[in-house]
């Protein structure tokens, strides 16, 4: 029988990692004027975070797959917590590099892990909930950001700041714990496996998902102001109406996903999402461009979830190697993506750039149809 604790772990945890990465946003320009970084210089040192995740993904999966989802989620969100201070206290790059990789492999880890504890609870319940899942990500990446944001405009110290949120995530992860799966789902040892079969059409889905996920973080405000001429105030806009719209739309997915189906919502979740960039590039005025941004969040939305649910579904690969698989592909989108729209932007325009990812969103919507039922 099902544990009635475990979708409520699950939804915690989500929300946890979220929390966290939304807390450490506000810290930013803080860790940028203690070391004295030029743009250019924190760029690379940011990319630390990625790097982390990227690597500790496939051993969180194969950790996971032999020795259930508690003992590292556990494991993680006690390492997480332990190094969110060390972010706002580095007094040195190197300092602050390793800090930031070791925060991206506890963040890599628990993201990889609870999908996969995400794709079990669903499975068991027999009813569409990785949407739902997904969208307590996003109000924690809200709430992590406000409330820190919050600390600094009360005059918090930066380290102050830092400690309450490790302390949130320890507390959390405590009242989590007896809801998270202690054993192991696919019998699997302790393997590494690279993508094949429909792992990998899975896993170049989510890349082009999260390479445009990336794209309206790094990109949206630079396109309001030196495209369409907005004003600084109303640069953020547009990333604001595609977060608001993303979390809106994962909060009704699971709904929309029971009633028209998982491939039919990729599909058209994909083409809804090109037809935005479509408006935000070719729209006659920055108006065009937040509503073209917020239709790209509402198409966007529940194509992860899915992803994800179906990489539990699938035959092909042990569910934790494929789960890791599809973690890391879609962690290379948002590593690679928003670079080679610069690349691309730089050898054309902005504008081109950003319809080509389009472009690819329209090559999932095409694909969907051969994603598993």
């Amino acid at each position: 029988m099902a544990d009635a604790g475990q979708p409520r772990a699950t939804r915690i945890i989500f929300f946890v990692l979220g929390f966290a990465a939304g807390a450490w946003a506000p810290m930013v320009p803080f860790a940028k004027a203690r070391l004295h970084l030029d743009d250019r210089s924190l760029g690379l040192l940011l990319l630390c975070v990625g790097v982390g995740s990227v690597v500790a993904m496939p051993l969180a999966g194969a950790l996971a797959g032999r020795f259930g989802c508690r003992r590292v989620l556990v494991t993680a969100a006690v390492a997480l917590a332990s190094v969110f201070p060390l972010l706002a206290l580095a007094g040195s790059v190197t300092l602050l590099g390793a800090a930031l990789f070791l925060f991206g492999a506890a963040i890599g880890s628990m993201d990889c892990v609870i999908n996969m504890q995400a794709i079990v609870v669903e499975r068991e319940r027999a009813r569409p909930m990785m949407s739902g899942f997904h969208a307590l990500f996003s109000l924690g990446g809200a709430g992590g950001a406000g409330a820190a944001s919050g600390l600094f405009g009360a005059g918090a110290a930066e380290w102050i700041a830092a400690i309450l949120v490790s302390i949130g995530v320890l507390i959390a992860t405590l009242v989590a714990w007896p809801g998270l799966l202690a054993r192991s789902e696919d019998g699997a040892g302790l393997s590494f496996a690279l993508p094949h079969g429909v792992v990998v059409l899975i896993g170049l889905f989510c890349f082009v998902v999260f390479l445009t996920e990336g794209s309206a973080l790094d990109w949206s405000a630079v396109y309001m102001r030196t495209v369409r001429g907005s004003s600084p105030g109303a640069a953020g806009l547009a990333y604001a109406a595609f977060s608001a719209a993303m979390t809106g739309g994962r909060l009704v997915g699971d709904r929309i996903v029971g009633r028209v189906g998982r491939r039919r919502t990729v599909a058209t979740g994909a083409i809804a999402a090109a037809s935005g960039l479509a408006i935000a590039t070719l729209g006659p005025d920055w108006p065009a461009v937040v509503a073209g941004y917020a239709l790209v969040g509402a198409g966007c939305a529940n194509i992860v979830p899915i992803l994800f649910t179906l990489t539990g579904r699938q035959t092909a690969m042990p569910e934790s190697a494929a789960v890791a698989s599809v973690s890391v592909l879609g962690y290379a989108g948002i590593l690679a993506g928003p670079a080679a729209i610069g690349l691309v932007a730089g050898m054309s325009s902005l504008t081109t750039a950003l319809l080509a990812v389009a472009a690819l969103l329209i090559l999932v919507g095409a694909g969907s149809v051969r994603l598993p039922p």
